[in-house]
């Protein structure tokens, strides 16, 4: 009598963590191949139907593009790069997202096990590499562990304050095999000292902030990016609505309160607002909400809000008392803190504001956002503003680059919602706008996106073009050329006497490459970005004067694909008001 053997089906561990990234509902993977990860995408490959491969033409265009689904949906995203050069190329990605809070998931892959330290090919020590820049790291030396570091990856980097995990996947055991039924894809976990649960703000805490709320005569809101990433914004609408304080906001925290209510005072810090930067001198209690007391907001921090109370909340206790002291410091989930003081506001803890908000609204009147007149050349905050007005009622989602245009962005887009404002803000890092835009557009197929950005900030990274086309994703461009690192240009003329040190973008040869300009937008312009554009199959124009930038405008935003579009600018637009490093309010510089 014969017996009929069960075949058994096998599953490589690379298998086991794409069926991973897919059970903890990863939409999309941005995975550029190489030796060390091919196991990874002929995994991806098998899986296609489950899981969208993006393939980005650079790592450091699929890791911002990774950041792009997370910003704006707030699920990790996943970026995938070989070992090597092309985790070496995560890097700058990865310690964006640390410093900007973002879930991100990097899987790199690695030489195998018995070539580890030995300098071979394509080899090197991410885990060390990356150990100051990540929430956590793994390096993967068993198939075993495979299922539980992928589902703790996403558990750690999604939970608590949000932050990037490397896995670094050696290739053998990639390609080792397990029995399909002797994997457990709902692992326990093995995080022994990680407790990240919810923490609340105690009643006695809770009755603290009431009461300096009740006392006080000169209240601000003081609001970052941990509003946004804890999903408090509807807590802290209600909350700031109902008490009447004035709103301040970081670069993060954009959208957090609506940029076009009168409460708002826009953004604070270097750039922001006169006003808001005047509230917050003036201010008798600063109530800071999930934020990082950042240098670029502070300035000189033994001054800034010196004159009051600080009420700081944050979900990480590292952020209290770390830059700038604070009355009430408070350890919790933001969300649940303004749960809890929605709960127990009443009309009696409620301040009479009137005389506050006629002095800010002095203020607003005395110092407005505004510019000068150039005729019809193209400034940027024109352009930002003409922006602004055909797409605000779109609900787009604006992504920019890092220098004057960011910033201009900022002071000139009214953000009303969350997630909508994408910025890499801790790091700064040029490059970010367009792959970040890219990740957006994947994970909203039907939203407006657009990437504002600079001419140097492109090309960072304008080989994303190319994903843009082939991934059939319709992102559009505005191109603010004005041939310089506007930014540093800017700082050359207000604190180096215009000495232009390789901050002119174009031929050597020019007088501008040395600070002999006039200032007045480019005659010519390198290198010629309609023409790179279309190369990349990318439907483009180039516009010049303000008589024609409307429609413009409106072209391309009915356009059914990808679009950039090339405006060029006067060169010596400053991003004002500002205040200079280290300084104080009293420097605040308005013309």
């Amino acid at each position: 009598m014969s017996t009929v053997q069960k075949s058994t089906e096998m599953i490589s561990g690379a298998e086991i963590m794409i069926e991973m990234l897919i059970r903890q509902n990863a939409e999309f993977c941005f995975a550029y191949p190489g030796g060390a990860s091919m196991p990874l995408h002929q995994a991806l490959r098998k899986y296609r139907d489950q899981i969208r491969t993006i393939l980005p033409r650079h790592e450091q265009g699929g890791s911002f593009a990774a950041q792009g689904v997370a910003r704006s949906t707030g699920r990790a995203g996943v970026c995938m790069a070989t070992s090597g050069p092309g985790a070496t190329n995560l890097v700058t990605g990865i310690a964006d997202a640390k410093l900007d809070s973002v879930p991100l998931i990097a899987i790199t892959g690695q030489v195998p096990q018995k070539f580890i330290g030995k300098d071979a090919f394509q080899e090197t020590p991410m885990v060390e590499v990356c150990r100051g820049i990540t929430k956590h790291s793994y390096m993967i030396t068993d198939i075993h562990d495979v299922a539980r570091i992928g589902k703790e990856a996403f558990y750690i980097a999604t939970t608590g304050r949000p932050g990037p995990v490397l896995i670094d996947f050696p290739k053998d055991i990639q390609q080792a095999e397990l029995a399909k039924e002797d994997v457990d894809f709902d692992p326990p976990f093995k995080l022994p000292g990680y407790r990240p649960e919810v923490r609340k703000a105690l009643p006695e805490q809770v009755a603290q902030v009431i009461a300096a709320i009740r006392r006080s005569k000169k209240p601000v809101f003081y609001v970052g990016g941990g509003c946004i990433l804890s999903d408090a914004t509807d807590e802290f609408r209600e909350f700031a609505l109902r008490t009447g304080i004035p709103v301040a906001m970081t670069v993060m925290g954009l959208g957090a309160f609506p940029g076009d209510h009168e409460q708002s005072l826009h953004m604070l810090g270097m750039h922001g607002t006169v006003y808001s930067n005047f509230a917050v001198e003036e201010s008798d209690l600063l109530l800071a909400l999930g934020v990082r007391f950042d240098d670029r907001v502070t300035g000189k921090f033994e001054e800034f809000a010196k004159h009051g109370k600080i009420v700081h909340i944050d979900i990480d206790p590292s952020e209290l008392q770390k830059n700038k002291e604070a009355h009430i410091p408070i350890v919790a989930d933001l969300k649940e803190a303004l749960v809890a003081l929605n709960q127990v506001l009443t009309d009696d803890d409620i301040p009479e504001l009137s005389d506050w908000h006629a002095k800010i609204s002095g203020w607003k009147k005395k110092y407005p956002l505004n510019y000068g007149d150039s005729g019809n050349e193209i400034q940027q905050q024109y352009a930002i503003e003409e922006l602004y007005n055909q797409t605000r009622d779109k609900d787009p989602y604006i992504a920019v680059g890092v220098g004057q245009h960011q910033m201009w962005t900022a002071q000139y887009y009214k953000f009303n919602k969350p997630r909508r404002f994408l910025s890499s803000s801790g790091l700064g890092t040029m490059g970010f706008g367009l792959p970040a835009a890219m990740g957006v557009q994947a994970a909203l197929p039907d939203s407006l996106v657009i990437d504002i950005d600079g001419d140097g900030s492109f090309q960072m990274n304008i080989q994303e073009l190319a994903t843009l086309h082939c991934e059939n994703l319709p992102v559009k461009i505005l191109l603010l050329n004005n041939q310089h690192l506007g930014m540093v240009t800017q700082w050359e003329d207000r604190f180096m006497e215009g000495r232009r040190a390789h901050t002119y973008l174009g031929p050597v040869d020019h007088p501008e490459a040395l600070g002999d300009g006039d200032g007045s937008m480019p005659t010519h312009t390198y290198p010629d970005f309609v023409q790179i554009a279309e190369g990349y199959g990318i439907k483009s124009r180039r516009v010049r004067s303000k008589l024609e930038y409307p429609e413009a405008v409106a072209e391309m935003l009915s356009h059914d694909g990808p679009y950039l579009l090339d405006v060029i600018c006067t060169y010596q637009e400053h991003v004002l008001p500002m205040i200079p490093t280290g300084g104080t309010v009293s420097q605040i510089i308005i013309k």
